[in-house]
C-alpha cells in the first residue's frame, strides 16, 4: 500500500544527525531490512514503510524527540512488540517509528502495597511470572501474552480469557508516566486505590492507541495469587445451544476464571497447525472451555458440579476434566493459538465483536446469516463469558471483487447488528487504522467531534500516530 496524502515533512541528513548523537550506542536505524521489519504488525497484511526506526531507552529522550518532530512537524508512530490487529503500530505516514523494545525493566514489586511499577516494553507472561513468585497476580491475559509488550496491552486495554472474572488492563493501572507529543513528561495520577482528584487522565491514555502520548513507566495494582483452578472442555452439537449455556452459567451464581467460546472450524484448523493430537466426534460443532479458580479445590469441584447441572440443560456432550498440568496446557495452547491457525489458512480479517453476554446466541446467528447474504463463511471464537466474540472472516473462494468491494457491506452489517444488540465494534484489538470507516455506526458526531478535541489538546500538531482512530 502507498502512503496516504503527505502533509509531513520527510526526515532528512540533519533529523538523523540529530537523532544519532541523542540516541548512543547504535539504536537508530535507517537500513532497509530494519525498515521493512517495522513497516508492519499482525495486522492482515498491510505494509507502510518508515523512513527511520529510534529505539530510545529513557523518557528525556522520547521527550526531546517529539519535541524535535513536533517543531519539524515529523509523524512518530509508537511501537512495541507489534502484535496488534487493528494497524495500531503502522506508520501509515512514514516518518519516525519510535520503539518501546529497550524499555524493558520491571522497576520494582512492591509487596506491601501489592503494586509493581515496569516499564512499557516488558513482556506481559514475564511479568505475570515475576509477580507470581511473590504470590501476587497480574490477570490481564491475552492471547499474544508471550510476545506482546505491557504498554501495547495499555494501548489497547486488552482484555484475554481472565478480564471475565479479574477485569480488563485499565482495572490495574493507578498511574503512569507519559510523554506528550509536544515533549512534555506528566504522571496522570497516584499510586493509590482511590483517585478523585481531576480528571482520570490514566484511564484516558489507556485504550488511547497510543495517539495522546507515549508511556514511559507504569504502575500497577497486583492481587493475591489464585493458588488452585480446574479446566473444563465442553462439547457441544449446536453453537447457539454453547452460546445460550454461557449466560446460563453467570444467572446460576458461578463467575468461571475464563469461559471461552470456539467453533469446530476454528478447532479442526488449530489442530491441524499445531502439534496438538485430540479427536472431536463427527455431530460437534462448537466447544467451551470453562476455568474456575480459587484457593480451595472442595469450593472448585463443587462450583464445576453446578456447572455441571446447568450445562446438562443445554444438550452438551461428554465433558472432559483437565486433570493434569499438561492437559491444562494442551488445551489452553490450543485456544491461544486459534487466530494463528485461522491466518494461516486463508486470508482473512478478524473482527472483534463485543456484546452483552446473554445476546451473544442473537450475534453468531447473525453473522452466519450475514455469511450467507454475502457469500463469505466466518470462523468464530472468543471471550464468551464477557460478550466478546472474535469473528474471523475467510477469503476462501470469494473473487478478489467481492472481497475487495462487497465485503465491506457485510462487515458493515455485522457490526451494525453489534450496536444493536447493545454491543460495541471493538472489545479489545481497538480502532487503529482498519476500523476506521465504521466508528460512525457506534458513534454519533458529537461524540467523535469531543475525541477529535481531546486529541488536538494532547496533540496539537497530529504528528503523534496520525491517521489512527480517525481521520
Amino acid at each position: 500500500m502507498k502512503h496516504l496524502h503527505m502533509k509531513y515533512s520527510k526526515v532528512n541528513k540533519k533529523d538523523i544527525e540529530f537523532f544519532d548523537e541523542l540516541i548512543e550506542g547504535n539504536n537508530v536505524f535507517f537500513d532497509q531490512n530494519t525498515l521493512d521489519e517495522y513497516s508492519h504488525d499482525e495486522t492482515e497484511d498491510l505494509k507502510f514503510m518508515p523512513c527511520i526506526v529510534l529505539k530510545p531507552n529513557t523518557a528525556e529522550q522520547v521527550s526531546l524527540i517529539l519535541n524535535y518532530c513536533n517543531k519539524k512537524n515529523i509523524p512518530v508512530t509508537p511501537c512495541g512488540a507489534r502484535t496488534g490487529l487493528s494497524g495500531g503500530s503502522l506508520p501509515i505516514f512514514g516518518g519516525v517509528v519510535l520503539s518501546t523494545e529497550r524499555f524493558n525493566k520491571i522497576i520494582s514489586i512492591d509487596e506491601r502495597n501489592m503494586q509493581a511499577t515496569v516499564e512499557p516494553g516488558v513482556i506481559n507472561q514475564i511479568f505475570r511470572d515475576a509477580v507470581e513468585e511473590k504470590g501476587l497476580f497480574y490477570p490481564p491475559d491475552p492471547a499474544s501474552k508471550g510476545s506482546s509488550f505491557l504498554g501495547g496491552n495499555l494501548a489497547e486495554n486488552s482484555g484475554g480469557p481472565k478480564a471475565l472474572k479479574y477485569g480488563v488492563t485499565k482495572d490495574y493501572v493507578l498511574n503512569l508516566e507519559v510523554v506528550l507529543p509536544t515533549g512534555e513528561i506528566i504522571w496522570t495520577g497516584a499510586n493509590v486505590l482511590k483517585n478523585s482528584t481531576g480528571y482520570d487522565l490514566t484511564s484516558l491514555i489507556v485504550g488511547s492507541e497510543g495517539t495522546l502520548g507515549i508511556i514511559t513507566k507504569i504502575v500497577f495494582k497486583l492481587i493475591p495469587l489464585p493458588t488452585k483452578d480446574i479446566t473444563l472442555l465442553v462439547p457441544f452439537t449446536s453453537a447457539e445451544k454453547a452460546c445460550e449455556a454461557v449466560s446460563a452459567i453467570f444467572i446460576s451464581g458461578i463467575t468461571p476464571s475464563a469461559l471461552e467460546f470456539i467453533e469446530r472450524d476454528a478447532i479442526d484448523w488449530t489442530i491441524k497447525y499445531t502439534d496438538i493430537n485430540m479427536h472431536i466426534d463427527s455431530d460437534v460443532q462448537a466447544h467451551l472451555l470453562i476455568e474456575v479458580d480459587g484457593n480451595n479445590m472442595d469450593q472448585l469441584f463443587l462450583e464445576c458440579e453446578k456447572i455441571t447441572e446447568v450445562l446438562d440443560k443445554f444438550n452438551c456432550g461428554e465433558i472432559l476434566i483437565a486433570d493434569s498440568k499438561e492437559q491444562k496446557d494442551r488445551l489452553w495452547k490450543m485456544r491461544r493459538q486459534v487466530g494463528e491457525a485461522v491466518k494461516s489458512n486463508s486470508i482473512y480479517k478478524e473482527e472483534d465483536t463485543v456484546v452483552p453476554r446473554a445476546e451473544l446466541p442473537k450475534l453468531l446467528l447473525g453473522v452466519k446469516d450475514i455469511g450467507k447474504k454475502y457469500g463469505f463463511k466466518s470462523v468464530c471464537y472468543g471471550h464468551a463469558g464477557d460478550g466478546n466474540l472474535h469473528v474471523n472472516i475467510i477469503k476462501g473462494d470469494m473473487s478478489d471483487e467481492q472481497w475487495n468491494n462487497e465485503l465491506y457491506k457485510g462487515i458493515r452489517e455485522i457490526f451494525t447488528l453489534t450496536k444493536k444488540l447493545g454491543g460495541t465494534i471493538s472489545g479489545e484489538h481497538g480502532i487503529g487504522l482498519v476500523q476506521k470507516p465504521y466508528l460512525d455506526i457506534v458513534f454519533s458526531e458529537k461524540e467523535i467531534e469531543i475525541q477529535k478535541q481531546i486529541k488536538k489538546i494532547f496533540d496539537p500538531n497530529n504528528i503523534l500516530n496520525p491517521g489512527k482512530i480517525f481521520n
